[in-house]
């Protein structure tokens, strides 16, 4: 595979993870305004955190993977969006529940990225499924959720005035 001079490892390891962290820095320093207006100390704070940043290689592995995360998510959101407009026309959220279904699943899609990009997914997958008791535990588990949520159903439907 040819490399561009974009994929040298002083670009990948070094120059985007620096301008990321410094322009994000820069800008949460701008917007809350902790140090007051100027604008040169808040360049040199920013520049000073990332310089410190990217001495360290795990942060920048763990950053860079985010970022891939983000821009895999984002592609993906942005086809499930357009497949959706050409299907259903107009996308209008009202109902509580979906938001919060929406929600939990966008808290669990970031939670697996940060638990990949760390690199303790592995160590969890392996201590939650592949234990002895693993496998009763999560059937029995599946069984009692299913349960809660028939009772919660049936119990919802009938009201009592």
């Amino acid at each position: 595979m040819v490399e561009t001079i974009l994929q040298h490892w002083i670009f990948t390891r070094f120059a985007f993870p620096f301008l990321l962290v410094f322009f994000i820095l820069f800008a949460i320093l701008e917007k809350t305004k902790r140090l007051g207006d100027n604008k040169q100390i808040n360049a040199l704070i920013a520049f000073v955190v990332s310089l410190i940043f990217v001495n360290v290689a795990f942060p920048v592995e763990v950053v860079s993977n985010m970022v891939l995360f983000l821009t895999v998510a984002l592609i993906t959101m942005f086809v499930a969006l357009l497949l959706w407009a050409f299907v259903g026309g107009k996308i209008e959220i009202e109902s509580g529940v979906v938001k919060v279904i929406i929600g939990i699943g966008i808290t669990l899609a970031v939670l697996a990225a940060i638990l990949w990009a760390t690199g303790f997914y592995t160590p969890i997958y392996e201590w939650l499924f592949s234990q002895d008791w693993s496998k009763s535990f999560w059937v029995n588990f599946l069984f009692i959720a299913v349960l809660a949520i028939a009772v919660a159903l049936v119990l919802k439907g009938t009201k009592t005035e």
